[in-house]
């Protein structure tokens, strides 16, 4: 497994920058290689990806949300990976929004990239424009303030 870690200051609330990143169908937008996110019901995604000119279709499942906090996820099919994002209140206007992401390349152009830290640089480029949508609206375009709980690890 690779993971890549990234995180961008935004000059809004929380709850805003919280907001936004929860519709995920808007993550084309600001997403480099996301052609489509498709929620399917509260906790599943559907995603269809461009990848090294390769397309790729597969689904998430959140496994853990927590409003104005964190949006952790695991491929459920297709290419494996799981990741967290977490939201950081850092005074009354301004949020820190880091993500880990951990993902098994595949083929040779992906495991090259993953070598050289494309991934890296892909998903700073993203929360850069991520940062970039959010703040030159200044206002989310919707909200999904459920939770989802994190599974009973010994459960299981």
């Amino acid at each position: 497994m690779h993971t890549v870690n990234s995180e961008i200051d935004i000059d809004l609330p929380v709850r805003t920058v919280y907001n936004q990143w929860t519709q995920f169908e808007s993550f084309p937008a600001f997403m480099t290689g996301v052609e489509e996110v498709r929620q399917i019901d509260d906790t599943t995604n559907f995603w269809r990806v461009t990848v090294g000119g390769v397309e790729r279709e597969f689904n998430t499942q959140i496994t853990e949300q927590e409003p104005d906090m964190r949006v952790a996820w695991k491929s459920t099919a297709g290419p494996q990976h799981a990741g967290v994002v977490t939201f950081h209140r850092l005074n009354g206007d301004q949020t820190r929004v880091k993500v880990q992401l951990d993902w098994d390349p595949e083929g040779f152009l992906e495991n090259v990239g993953a070598a050289f830290q494309v991934d890296d640089m892909r998903v700073q480029g993203d929360l850069k424009e991520f940062k970039r949508l959010i703040e030159s609206n200044g206002f989310e375009t919707g909200a999904w303030r459920g939770s989802v709980d994190q599974p009973n690890q010994s459960a299981m």
